[in-house]
């Protein structure tokens, strides 16, 4: 589980591609910190397991390496990712850290894209457009994890578009502040929406409160 509170930028070292599968190398240091093997790293909200680790130096590793399956290619934007790339990273959360965001698993919903910046003086408003039917998981003032990044939703409209606002902090430190218009993201729904959807849409609530009424 994740936060959404991005804790470095990170640069894509290598990339091998295989048949089936993709093995990322990502330079690092602060998600590097108390790692280790079979750890979990959320790269653009997408969950991934450090399979090594490696220094360039001699001294504390700064690279690491995950495999990323074929399912997460064709559902994730990291397929996208090229040599040179910054990507958000942040490490899996511990029971005494603080939930600054929300609740994040790091299992992208799907794809979306960028669709419109407007700039401010202090923040900048960010269209976004959902893949079709997500929409229904957003509401104004809630939350939505886009590239790993936890942020709260200004403007849920009905065509699956949607606005998020951002302050300085986040222009700078994630790479929210470098997407323009046509650039692909990783969307994250509350994992609480999906669970609120199923238990409406299943009839468990209603055959729970008829057993009550009789």
């Amino acid at each position: 589980m994740f936060t959404g509170i991005i804790e470095e930028l990170g640069t894509v070292e290598a990339i091998e591609r295989l048949d089936d599968a993709i093995r990322l190398t990502i330079r690092a240091s602060t998600v590097l910190e108390g790692t280790g093997l079979g750890d979990s790293i959320a790269v653009n909200g997408c969950c991934l397991t450090v399979v090594s680790t490696s220094s360039t130096t001699g001294g504390a590793p700064d690279l690491w390496t995950a495999d990323v399956m074929q399912e997460s290619l064709d559902k994730t934007s990291v397929g996208d990712l090229e040599v040179g790339d910054e990507v958000n990273l942040e490490r899996a959360v511990t029971a005494d850290k603080r939930l600054g965001g929300h609740v994040v698993q790091g299992h992208v919903d799907g794809v979306g894209e960028v669709v419109a910046r407007t700039p401010s003086e202090h923040w900048e408003l960010v269209e976004l457009q959902a893949p079709a039917g997500m929409g229904r998981y957003l509401v104004d003032k809630g939350s939505i994890t886009i590239d790993g990044v936890s942020l709260t939703v200004v403007e849920a409209r009905d065509d699956d578009t949607f606005t998020v606002s951002l302050i300085p902090e986040t222009l700078a430190r994630t790479t929210m502040g470098r997407r323009q218009p046509g650039d692909r993201v990783n969307l994250e729904a509350d994992v609480i929406a999906k669970h609120v959807e199923k238990l409406l849409t299943s009839g468990y609530l209603q055959k729970l409160m008829k057993e009550q009424d009789q």
